[in-house]
């Protein structure tokens, strides 16, 4: 092999170059080194960041895979609810209790995974928890205050599951 060809080979795999003293050597072979070393603990904490990110996120996919089925279970709940305000005045009174203690109980399931209700009314309007529907005028409460809850909202952990369908208060026209 040509003193050419192994140089150029030398000076793109970094190795030394035959042509340089042994101090110039050295002190290339130290600065590749410290660029190896360099190299090692930025991929170290590139790869403990990664870990700490997913762990971060398998925790939170665990704390909120109930979020679909609990989204799917709120429809029957909100049925159940209707059902039950509706036998109140007619049927007898073990049957509504029956209504009032099967969803008492799915409450407390979804409650034990995390999924609570979200308090609307009296509180003021927030986009973030509610849909407002209408816009009410009321003289008793102040402009912007949920007067009304059409559906109920809830929550899982701080995520809002599904907004509170509600009737905001307007200030009621002069006349």
């Amino acid at each position: 092999m040509s003193e050419t060809t192994q140089q150029s080979e030398n000076e793109t795999t970094g190795g030394p170059s035959t042509n340089a003293s042994p101090n110039e050597e050295l002190s290339q072979v130290q600065r590749q080194r410290d660029d190896y070393f360099d190299q090692l603990q930025r991929t170290r904490a590139e790869f403990l960041n990664y870990q700490k990110r997913s762990k971060t996120q398998a925790d939170s996919d665990r704390i909120y895979a109930v979020g679909s089925l609990a989204r799917d279970l709120l429809d029957g709940i909100d049925n159940l609810e209707r059902a039950s305000g509706a036998l109140r005045a007619t049927a007898p009174a073990g049957i509504h209790e029956g209504l009032d203690m099967v969803h008492k109980q799915l409450l407390a399931t979804l409650a034990k995974h995390g999924v609570e209700p979200i308090e609307a009314l009296g509180k003021p309007f927030d986009p973030n928890e509610h849909d407002a529907l209408v816009q009410q005028p009321d003289a008793h409460h102040p402009e912007g205050t949920v007067v009304s809850e059409l559906s109920k909202g809830y929550r899982i952990r701080e995520r809002v599951l599904r907004p509170s369908k509600v009737a905001v208060s307007v200030k009621p026209a002069q006349s």
